[in-house]
């Protein structure tokens, strides 16, 4: 661990000595377990929270009801740090606290399978705590979290940067719970287009009078299979997948509507292409069927280009927090829920790690944050609040988000987003530094939105699947 300078050791006590409310409030999110654009009680918590503490919030941003920008100047208000925080949940993951067996608390029902529940807490408790400097030290600038629902299906980012609330960001520091304590810069991840469509045919007898009927389901069937040849000939860079959200509800009956939800990937240059080719399947199968089709668009997000001397500051920090200190109960834990889900046995070991795309093969994934670091400098700090070996969108990560693991990795965290903010805040040659190599990225890259005109927020997506459990959810969430 690097020496703390005096600032840094007042700015990691100012967190400590508020980290056991954040835990809290961390371990109600976790238990809330809202799906995008339904995370209404974890929105409002988080915003209750900042608004508790002093800042500005103006809520329902770029039509979302439970986005949120939340607001504190000092000073100057110069310059503007932002700070990316999620806290959407997963379907299908709902997993017991500390389990190191597979146990749901209610089968089938949504969990932060993605440490999304650390997230936006994390950084309430970095900015909050780095408030309290700014005003002991008199600093001149602007905090700003950008509350960023639905995260899980790449929604609110691209619709939060078409709104201009990045327009007078000078940097921002994004995070994601991970099994590591490390930060990247450079190309990361695929760009991708989230739609989904919809064919809308002519019911009938299916044994009586078949002949009358127009099968929406047969154009579903037809536009995968297109797409299934289409796959042959994209690079190898690309990654698409399907599910079919509506398929008729009875065999007798020719059914009139049927819908298929796609995602497909790749990277910026070669997405847009893929998606139209997609596009030209969707047609050709409704021609094939004589029905007629609509496409809607979900999301559409850029990857990653996190900036390298953001990532270097961030780094440098990392180490200087260190990794944690986990106890005997907290490894024997560890051991066994990576014994039970087959992963390689070996506790609380993971590397802290400054990485780039010359240091592992392509990752596949997708994220919104992608939109964000094209129009500011932009970094993602990840920090650890899962067992080595556990994999996002898995019941491991669930069984630990809510225990003293993470706890213990979401202070860490804050310590880390708090003394960068602060090394920005004081630093003006770091910061125009950084600011320097964004504008040759900006330049070699002009940010456009790949969202279609007329695109909105899928509000109530996920409406239906949430009420389907938030009842017998209820009687588990946890006070804050």
């Amino acid at each position: 661990m690097t020496m703390l300078s005096s600032e840094k050791l007042e700015i990691a006590r100012a967190v400590e000595s508020r980290q056991e409310k954040f835990w809290k409030i961390s371990d109600a999110i976790w238990s809330y377990a809202e799906l995008g654009l339904e995370e209404y009680k974890s929105s409002k918590l988080l915003v209750d929270t900042l608004e508790s503490a002093g800042f500005k919030v103006e809520q329902g941003v770029a039509g979302m009801p439970t986005a949120f920008v939340a607001s504190w100047s000092h000073g100057t208000g110069k310059p503007v740090i932002g700070f990316l925080g999620e806290y959407d949940a997963l379907p299908m993951l709902s997993q017991k606290s500390g389990s190191p067996t597979k146990d749901p608390v209610v089968p089938g029902a949504p969990g932060h399978g993605c440490s999304h529940n650390t997230m936006c807490t994390m950084q309430a408790l970095t900015v909050i705590s780095l408030q309290e400097i700014m005003q002991k030290k008199g600093l001149n600038g602007t905090l700003k979290v950008f509350g960023s629902p639905a995260e899980e299906i790449l929604v609110s980012r691209p619709y939060l940067v078409r709104a201009g609330l990045f327009k007078d960001v000078d940097a921002v520091i994004d995070c994601h719970g991970d099994t590591e304590f490390k930060v990247a810069y450079g190309m990361e991840g695929t760009a991708m287009y989230s739609f989904i469509v919809t064919f809308y045919g002519k019911t009938s007898h299916a044994g009586s009078s078949p002949w009358m009927g127009r099968s929406s389901a047969d154009a579903v069937e037809l536009m995968h299979a297109g797409t299934e040849r289409m796959r042959e000939h994209l690079p190898i860079t690309q990654r698409t997948h399907w599910v079919t959200t509506e398929g008729g509800e009875a065999p007798n009956v020719v059914p009139d509507r049927a819908s298929t939800w796609y995602y497909i990937r790749d990277l910026d240059e070669n997405v847009e292409s893929n998606f139209k080719w997609a596009l030209d399947c969707a047609r050709g199968a409704a021609l094939m069927t004589q029905t007629t089709h609509e496409v809607k668009v979900i999301a559409a997000v850029h990857q990653r280009f996190s900036n390298k001397a953001l990532a270097e500051l961030v780094f440098e920090n990392i180490k200087a927090v260190g990794k944690p200190e986990y106890t005997e109960e907290e490894e024997a834990y560890a051991r066994a829920l990576q014994e039970a889900a087959g992963f390689q046995v070996k506790g609380m070991d993971y590397p802290v790690e400054l990485t780039s795309p010359e240091t592992g093969p392509l990752r596949g994934g997708s994220s919104d944050v992608g939109d964000v670091t094209l129009v500011a400098p932009c970094v993602s700090m990840r920090y650890p609040v899962r067992v080595p070996g556990s994999p996002s969108h898995h019941w491991t990560v669930v069984s630990t988000g809510a225990t003293s693991i993470a706890h213990k990795g979401l202070t860490a965290g804050a310590k880390a987003a708090s003394f960068s903010a602060y090394d920005l805040l004081t630093n003006p040659g770091v910061l125009a530094k950084i600011r320097a190599e964004f504008e040759e990225l900006a330049r070699e890259r002009p940010y456009k939105t790949f969202l279609p005109d007329g695109a909105q927020p899928p509000i109530g997506l996920n409406t239906a699947l949430m009420e389907k459990y938030r009842g017998d959810m209820e009687q588990f969430y946890k006070n804050p």
